[in-house]
């Protein structure tokens, strides 16, 4: 089964993930859906080896935002101590680019999100994973640059950020949310 969730004038299409309703949804991609990923620890990599393994994907990674820069963005990608050699071909293009499989992925090295090139680079989806913008001030602050949607990798704090969690309440889910969160990932491994 598939679900439909809508991004401004575009629909984000999970194809993995069969729920109740999505069997009775028509799917509609006018392009990819541009995607931001802000820290490139533990869970910005394995969001990036996720996508990377889902060709058909209607997911799109154009930037990483990541304090150690290209060299290690490339060498974190490539080795990963728990998750082994990446398949692809990790290249650095120059000091802003790394190319996977010849696809580039720009990289930005900033701690302030209010500097990220998300509304340059038309991003729609930032994936917040530093564990650190997990408020309606932090995670705005992407919304601030110009990115139109925040998924946070953790349990948000404060009340004004409503969490998910696929199998238990994404059916709940309205696209007025600019900023969600996508629980814990022990939350995640325990939902049904």
């Amino acid at each position: 089964g598939l679900r439909r969730v809508p991004v401004t004038n575009r629909a984000l299409t999970v194809s993995a993930i069969p729920t109740r309703q999505a069997r009775k949804m028509e799917t509609v991609c006018q392009q990819k859906i541009k995607v931001g990923i802000n820290g490139f620890g533990r869970i910005g990599r394995l969001f990036f080896r996720c996508w990377y393994n889902h060709s058909d994907s209607l997911l799109d990674v154009v930037a990483i935002n990541d304090t150690g820069g290209v060299k290690q963005a490339n060498h974190l990608l490539k080795y990963d101590s728990t998750m082994g050699t990446f398949e692809g071909d990790v290249k650095i293009v120059d000091d802003e680019h790394i190319s996977v499989d010849g696809k580039s992925i720009r990289i930005v090295s900033t701690r302030d999100p209010l500097q990220l090139p998300w509304g340059e680079m038309g991003v729609d989806l930032v994936i917040e994973g530093t564990g650190v913008f997990i408020n309606e001030e932090g995670a705005g602050k992407h919304l601030q640059a110009g990115a139109k949607k925040v998924l946070i990798t953790a349990p948000a704090k404060g009340s004004g950020i409503p969490t998910f969690v696929v199998g238990v309440n994404e059916e709940q889910y309205k696209h007025e949310y600019p900023i969600i969160s996508n629980a814990s990932c022990t939350t995640n491994c325990l939902a049904p």
